[in-house]
Parts: structure tokens; sequence; C-alpha cells
């Protein structure tokens, strides 16, 4: 068996020490790979943008499956990805993004950076700081990193309600999972978009669903911009519907210069990096080899996606 990886190092050695006949041939992420090259599996980088030379190549180099690294498929051309067995690094970065969840959280709650004192305050030993304990956090999508967030949230104390798209009960105690978004976003003090991108779910927050939220909400965005009508946002924060919006991402990525999410004051925007983690690498690599064992006995995988669905 051959593997055609775009991973890097550490995967080869992985791959390399766990088994004795597979084959780890490295090719590139920005250019085609070169003639003669062939492979049973690909592990493709996250695409930054829908380019993946390799994609087009497909057929020729002979690959059955294809990995990604990543967890949602949205920016690749999934026209190249139907009728191959395509599986992606799910709940791999659950943890991270979570953390990076909390941390926003507490941060719109207990007024961080502001507290900060760079000079003498005009009130020494006191503040009006808000809290988690007690608060609901309102969850759109209940996956890998929904039941992360779901998780710590109650951890801290908090109501965690969660809408899904499937009426399955949550895989973690102590979470109320509802059917209906326009039941969870009258409720939800901290609303967090945790849900995959695809046809169904773009612009799931938009103007109508935006007036039905707890006034004064923070709005936290850890999945796609798509999945937010940013005009209608923009409105919602204006007229004081929404508090603040805490997003790791937007529509369109990278953000343009003189956008007004740079500059809204009720808006604090990080550049797509809450996935990030010292162990992230180690995590997708163990899962592609734990996948490449299960594939060698002919047993299902882990985090297989129906192109179709976009999930």
């Amino acid at each position: 068996m051959i593997v055609l990886s775009q991973l890097g190092p550490p995967l080869e050695q992985a791959v390399r020490q766990r088994f004795d006949d597979v084959e780890v041939i490295a090719v590139p992420a920005l250019e085609p790979v070169p003639d003669g090259v062939r492979g049973d599996v690909l592990v493709a980088l996250p695409a930054a943008r829908r380019e993946l030379p390799v994609l087009e190549q497909l057929d020729d180099l002979g690959v059955r499956w294809i990995h990604l690294s990543s967890t949602g498929i949205d920016p690749y051309p999934l026209e190249l990805l139907r009728g191959r067995l395509v599986t992606c690094s799910r709940g791999v970065s659950g943890v991270p993004i979570a953390e990076f969840t909390l941390a926003a959280m507490l941060a719109f709650e207990k007024r961080l950076p502001d507290v900060w004192a760079t000079g003498p305050p005009e009130h020494w030993a006191w503040a009006q700081l808000g809290a988690l304990d007690g608060h609901t956090l309102g969850l759109v999508g209940l996956g890998g990193i929904g039941v992360e967030v779901a998780r710590r949230a109650l951890a801290f104390g908090m109501r965690v309600v969660a809408v899904r798209r499937t009426n399955r009960p949550s895989p973690l105690d102590g979470v109320e999972v509802l059917t209906a978004l326009d039941d969870l976003l009258p409720q939800a003090d901290h609303l967090v978009i945790t849900a995959p991108a695809t046809a169904a779910t773009r612009h799931v927050l938009d103007a109508r669903a935006l007036s039905l939220v707890k006034p004064g909400v923070h709005v936290v965005n850890v999945s796609r911009g798509s999945l937010i009508d940013q005009d209608a946002l923009r409105d919602a924060l204006d007229d004081g519907r929404v508090a603040m919006a805490s997003l790791d991402v937007a529509e369109p990525e990278p953000v343009p210069a003189g956008h007004w999410l740079y500059a809204h004051p009720k808006v604090r925007l990080s550049p797509h990096v809450s996935w990030s983690s010292p162990r992230l690498l180690d995590g997708m690599t163990e899962y592609f080899v734990a996948n490449l064992e299960r594939f060698r006995a002919g047993e299902s995988l882990k985090g297989v996606i129906d192109v179709d669905e976009g999930y």
C-alpha cells in the first residue's frame, strides 16, 4: 500500500514505525504531483483555498481513499471528491477550539482586557463583572467541537442547551437537546456556533433568527463565517440585541482591509486560529494511523464524510 502525504515528516515517521509494508511518499501541497507517482491513499492538508492541484490528479494517481486533515470540507472542491471514500479528522481540534470558546466567553463576562489597569482606576476593589455560573449556553451544533464546549461549560456551572441536525440524544450527560433553533435563541446568554458549513446551515443566524435572541446575548462563532448573515449581525450589534460578537471565522476569509468587522467596538475578531494547539499535528497523525489500521483490516473508518451532505 502507498500513502501519498502532504502532512509532513511526523505522519511519515508514524506510518513507517507502525507498518512494515506501507510506503509513504511526500507530495507537494501547492504544486502538481510529479508524473509517475501513484498511491492508494491521499492525506491532504487543510485547504486554505479551493485550489489543491493534487485533487485534480486523483484519477491519474489511482487514489481510492482521501483523508482530509481538517474537519470541515467546505473549502474543498466537492465535485472532485465525489465517488471516493473520504474521511476527515473529525474531533481532533475539538479541545483547543473549546478552550478558545470558553476563553472568549470568560473574556466577555470578566470584561477582559478592559479590566486590566494601566494606571490608577477611578475605583479600586470595585467592578461590575459577569459570570458563567448560572448562565445558559446555547449551542448550535453538537458534534465533536460542540460536545467539548459543553463539557467545559458544565464544569463552570452553566446550563447547556443545544440544537443539532438529528434528533439523537446528547452524547454528554447534562445537555438539553432541542429540536428547533427558535426555541433555543431566547434562552441563550452565550450563543455558540459549532455546526458544519453546509447548504442547509448557510446564514442559519439571519435577521429573523437574530430577532429572537435574548437581549444582550454574546455570540461566538468558531465554525464558519457562512453560518451568520454578517449584515444582520451588524444591525443586531448596533441596536443592542447582541452585546458582543466573538468571531474566529468570517465571510470572506481573509477579511479584507477596511472591513467593518475590524473596527466595530462590539466585535472581537480573531484570524481563524481557535484550532491552534501544540499537540494538533500529533492528533491528526494518530487519527490517520488508527484509520489506516481499520482500512487494512476491512473495518469501518472514523470521520467518514457524506460529500453530498457536505459533512
